[in-house]
């Protein structure tokens, strides 16, 4: 964090404050896990702080301290709308453009409050007063720790906010395998550990607890895999009949797209889940070195993100979306073949 952008947040939290602290819609655990550790931390120095998501988040992230008193914007839009109307300051997690929140976006962008963002996106958008943007950063999560310690506040971290930030950092970093893990990522989670963050227990909660029908579900997935080899890629498809017939919740698909990009000699891997009531179809993208997913994703598919790990959306039907997405992998191929 520069040190004019330091300088204006620690005279926007120097008194008191009602703030309120958003995330993106449909919540991963690194926007769980940033906002709640933010939260926790701003009102132990004495702010009045609402931490609210667009809309509900997976099961596997309501046991996270302090998750049941996140306002859920489409179930509680009332009490929503008053805190972000009440509100002095703003803190954006893990997004960098208000159209991230989906039916909030106006109730944000006429909001009288100062704007902090906090993210790791690429390319933010220029909403905040303060900016604290680092897209090398593993995560959010991570940011948020770096935030405290510009802040002088590591001394406020607790049990729940390590839980909450070494949360964000695992789900981020692919439990740490990912290219955006760094030496300085493995010494911030060293710290969440030694203050109370237990690694075998955060695992177990988000990744050990699997419904039936959730893992059948991966075994449809599976059986959808098509692959590529020409353009070193593979995808899986999910129809709306197929996440009905197996009871899908918000989550249960996180993490099917690395199983296609697990497959041997594969660089580059696409999950394409139809969504019926929106109408869309969701996408999220990934890859393996320099191969970048965040520059596919904005100029197909009205998304973007990361280098190495991406989404975008389509409002044509399952089948046309898959068919457009075969129909530009030339343009690619000799990016995907001489990626490293």
């Amino acid at each position: 964090m520069d040190e004019k952008t330091l300088a204006t947040v620690k005279e926007l939290l120097k008194a008191p404050r009602k703030i309120v602290v958003v995330g993106h819609k449909n919540p991963d655990g690194d926007a769980i896990g940033s906002c709640l550790g933010l939260s926790f931390v701003l009102n132990r120095l004495g702010h009045k702080v609402e931490t609210i998501m667009p809309n509900d988040f997976p099961d596997f992230l309501k046991w996270l301290p302090g998750a049941e008193h996140i306002i859920i914007h489409d179930k509680q839009t009332d009490e929503s709308i008053s805190a972000i109307t009440k509100a002095d300051i703003i803190f954006t997690l893990d997004f960098n453009a208000l159209n991230r929140v989906g039916d909030m976006q106006q109730f944000l962008e006429d909001a009288d409050a100062s704007f902090v963002m906090i993210d790791h996106h690429q390319q933010p958008d220029d909403y905040a007063i303060a900016t604290y943007s680092d897209p090398s950063m593993s995560s959010t999560s991570e940011m948020v720790y770096h935030f405290m310690e510009a802040i002088d506040e590591l001394g406020t971290l607790c049990l729940e906010v390590s839980t909450h930030l070494y949360t964000g950092i695992m789900t981020d970093t692919g439990s740490f395998r990912f290219s955006s893990t760094t030496a300085t990522t493995h010494k911030v989670v060293a710290h969440l550990i030694e203050i109370g963050a237990k690694p075998h227990k955060i695992h177990e909660n988000v990744y050990d607890v699997n419904s039936p029908d959730k893992l059948k579900l991966l075994g449809v997935a599976l059986n959808n895999l098509n692959i590529h080899p020409e353009y070193r890629t593979a995808f899986i498809t999910l129809s709306q009949k197929e996440l009905d017939t197996h009871n899908f919740r918000k989550g249960d698909t996180e993490g099917f797209v690395n199983y296609a990009l697990s497959v041997e000699g594969v660089i580059f891997a696409a999950i394409f889940i139809e969504n019926k009531q929106e109408g869309i179809v969701k996408i999220s993208f990934r890859s393996k070195g320099d191969f970048s997913v965040n520059k596919l994703a904005r100029e197909h598919y009205n998304g973007g993100g990361h280098v190495n790990a991406a989404g975008g959306r389509s409002t044509r039907s399952l089948s046309n979306t898959v068919s457009e997405f075969i129909s530009i992998l030339p343009q690619y191929k000799a990016e995907l073949n001489d990626a490293e």
